[in-house]
């Protein structure tokens, strides 16, 4: 991308997962009373993965939907990249405790570590909210490079459907208010992923939500 690492400086700023670094000890109890654990689950219900995939996490915060993962499916490749480096603490010492094998790397949701078509599936979960509308097609620019052909982005984020089936009025988390499937589904286009579509809902805690499916060229629709 032109101009891509001017843009990301030393000292680059980012919303933390509780809004102010001070609150990040009791993000995990507040996730879990929340809903997101449930979340999660839907999430790794809709990604298909199979054995030996390579899954990167985009904004993985302290490790809980990799570690999820990797209860599930242990022999998924697992890798989580966030900005926010006590997060990033946080999610190895539960990945030690728990005796999992997942990495985990610094880096922004748009520009990542990782190479060109190396990943077979990319996650992302409750991250477009902290993350300024008009830079989500750069965040999603990136998950396509580094998607294999026929390789799926799911994500999952704060919104409503036009039917209203998970309900609610937008509320503002983070940098943006809850999204509608509008422009998460027009910012996947624009990224030159294929087959964007809602991928179902559900409500928590915390408000309705809905999730998201995309694919790079060559990727099948399933669910």
């Amino acid at each position: 991308m032109t101009g891509h690492h001017n843009f990301h400086s030393e000292g680059r700023g980012y919303l933390s997962a509780m809004g102010r670094q001070w609150l990040l000890p009791i993000y995990d109890p507040f996730a879990r009373f929340m809903g997101i654990r449930r979340a999660h689950e839907k999430l790794l219900d809709r990604a298909n993965l199979q054995p030996g995939q390579r899954v990167l996490e985009v904004g993985c915060g302290t490790g809980e939907l990799l570690g999820t993962l990797k209860q599930r499916y242990p022999d998924v490749d697992a890798l989580g990249i966030d900005p926010d480096l006590s997060a990033l603490r946080r999610a190895r010492r539960k990945a030690t405790r728990g005796k999992l094998q997942i990495r985990y790397e610094h880096a922004f949701a748009d520009d990542l570590p990782q190479s060109d078509d190396s990943v077979d599936r990319v996650l992302s979960s409750f991250v477009l909210h902290h993350i300024p509308v008009a830079e989500w097609v750069s965040m999603l620019r990136e998950a396509r490079r580094v998607l294999r052909p026929g390789g799926e982005l799911h994500l999952v984020d704060l919104g409503w459907s036009q039917s209203g089936q998970n309900g609610g009025r937008p509320h503002r988390f983070g940098h943006t208010a809850e999204s509608s499937p509008e422009q998460v589904l027009a910012a996947l286009a624009e990224a030159g992923l294929r087959g964007a579509r809602e991928n179902g809902y559900g409500r928590a805690r915390l408000g309705g939500y809905v999730f998201y499916r995309a694919a790079t060229e060559g990727g099948g629709q399933s669910d």
